[in-house]
């Protein structure tokens, strides 16, 4: 097992410990937002936008100030959401339509999360490294992803 792999199941042991039991979506991005700033090395910026109609709106976070909405289609946050599909760039000035919330990010990683099978919000990481994140980073923040979704509660 790869260090990255060890290091995700230890965190996904972590996120289950905040969030078991507790059905407030907003909460539980809330304490997953501070867990992954506190463990992720070389990133500047992690939190949540949830999708309002067809406007991503900025949810709870941890780094500087952020945009606050991103229509969807728009940006690395907007095209996950569009494509229910995960997105991991290597350099976000080569992303066409790049939304520059910190000009210090080089590269993203932006992860679906779904509710009843359709996009209810974005996980969004950024880091000033280049080519930051890989396949291990995408496939680890998945499955914590995944447990969120889980407990996933209405937040309309």
């Amino acid at each position: 097992m790869s260090d990255k792999n060890a290091f995700y199941l230890r965190l996904q042991q972590q996120v289950s410990a905040l969030i078991e039991g507790e059905p407030d979506a907003i909460a539980n991005m809330a304490n997953l937002s501070a867990l992954l700033n506190l463990e992720l090395e070389g990133i500047n910026w992690v939190g949540f936008y949830i999708l309002r109609g067809d406007t991503l709106v900025l949810g709870p976070f941890q780094g500087k100030p952020a945009c606050i909405r991103i229509p969807v289609g728009r940006g690395v946050c907007g095209t996950a959401a569009a494509e229910n599909a995960t997105q991991l760039v290597a350099d976000v000035h080569q992303f066409a339509g790049h939304i520059a919330c910190d000009a210090a990010s080089n590269s993203e990683v932006v992860i679906p999360v779904r509710h009843q099978g359709r996009v209810v919000a974005v996980l969004d990481i950024d880091s000033p490294l280049f080519s930051r994140f890989d396949a291990n980073d995408a496939a680890g923040l998945e499955g914590i992803v995944a447990m969120l979704e889980r407990g996933w509660s209405s937040i309309a």
